[in-house]
């Protein structure tokens, strides 16, 4: 080729590999746009638009103050757990409108979990501040109120017991979580009579350092199990229903609250660094079947190398310390959030 033929076609190929370039460049700033604007979050199948008008009311009238927890009844009604004792308990319309409040006794509502007896719902309520857990119904009624366990033998007093999370099993037994207080996990049966402690203050292995969460594992229906929240070791530990130590599942750069499993799903809010939280921190983690991050709403791209999962990192500022995740019918999102500016629940509608 001579020089006068290369001269005439060099400008058109690097016209060619500028305009590919720039649309590339194009096609990676919708996706990071896309991504982190704050009105689509997610990744693959999950992915959000966000609503933060959906639950915000008059708080002259219904007021909130830490929004804790929140779980959906099998009616549909989305009912929220907040340590403001004005009303502790609001019940939202799936339109977002609060149809019902009740509770004025809890100082250190944290957490909230409802389970069915025979037909008919029922909720626990942590509270740290009071050293106690409340089994209640719907409505509000006192039907179970249990102190911390001293006949155990691991508690010198009441103040060493901060409750933070309940999950309860099939045959109604249920497991409470002192994750404020000494980390142990403390199994009851359904007439909450003790019949076994375990974990405890540590690092490794069965031990916990902040068991901020607890839920039954329930996918394998042959051999349902518990997932604990490790929250400073940023992992999940999965024991059996007897206590014994299983597996740990680290989920690096998150400092998680509780587990929630919907489906064959594991949904989790997390927040990013230690203590002094940052002001606007958090993100969302949704886990598939193989306990496989798959969508970090709020977050980056999860990547895996070698089979182990890169840590994790927050994008843009859609949430102020998300404190768990609810799930709907539909598989929308509720995020409640503490220490938050008393906001209100944040709904992401699946699309």
């Amino acid at each position: 080729m001579n020089r006068r033929k290369f001269n005439q076609i060099l400008p058109l190929t690097v016209g060619g590999i500028l305009s590919s370039v720039t649309a590339i460049g194009n096609v990676i700033h919708k996706f990071s746009e896309e991504y982190t604007d704050g009105k689509i979050i997610g990744h693959g199948d999950f992915r959000y638009k966000v609503d933060k008008n959906w639950g915000i009311q008059d708080a002259g009238k219904i007021p909130v103050n830490d929004c804790h927890e929140m779980v959906q009844d099998k009616t549909g009604r989305l009912i929220l757990l907040t340590n403001e004792t004005r009303n502790n308990v609001l019940i939202y319309d799936r339109s977002g409108k609060v149809t019902k409040t009740w509770g004025t006794e809890f100082p250190g509502a944290h957490g909230l979990t409802i389970c069915e007896e025979g037909g008919e719902e029922f909720l626990f309520i942590t509270d740290h501040d009071r050293h106690q857990v409340f089994k209640t119904t719907l409505e509000g009624k006192v039907l179970m109120t249990i102190d911390y366990p001293k006949e155990t033998g691991k508690y010198e007093s009441k103040e060493k017991f901060k409750p933070t999370e309940v999950a309860v099993a099939p045959n109604g037994d249920f497991y409470i979580a002192d994750g404020y207080g000494s980390q142990y996990i403390i199994h009851y049966n359904y007439k909450g009579e003790i019949l076994n402690i375990f974990g405890g203050l540590g690092d490794s292995g069965p031990l916990f350092n902040n068991a901020h969460g607890v839920c039954l594992d329930n996918r394998d229906k042959k051999n349902p199990s518990l997932l604990i929240t490790a929250r400073v070791q940023n992992a999940l530990k999965r024991f059996s229903l007897e206590g014994k130590y299983l597996e740990t599942i680290s989920l690096p750069g998150a400092y998680i609250s509780r587990p929630v499993i919907d489906g064959e799903n594991i949904y989790t809010a997390v927040l990013v660094s230690k203590m002094p939280w940052n002001s606007e921190s958090g993100f969302v983690l949704v886990l598939d079947k193989n306990n496989e991050v798959v969508s970090i709403p709020g977050g980056g791209q999860p990547i895996y190398e070698d089979s182990k999962l890169n840590k994790m990192l927050q994008v843009g500022t859609t949430f102020m310390h998300p404190h768990d995740v609810c799930i709907d019918n539909d598989k929308n999102l509720y995020i409640p959030q503490w220490s938050s500016g008393k906001t209100y629940p944040i709904k992401l509608e699946r699309i």
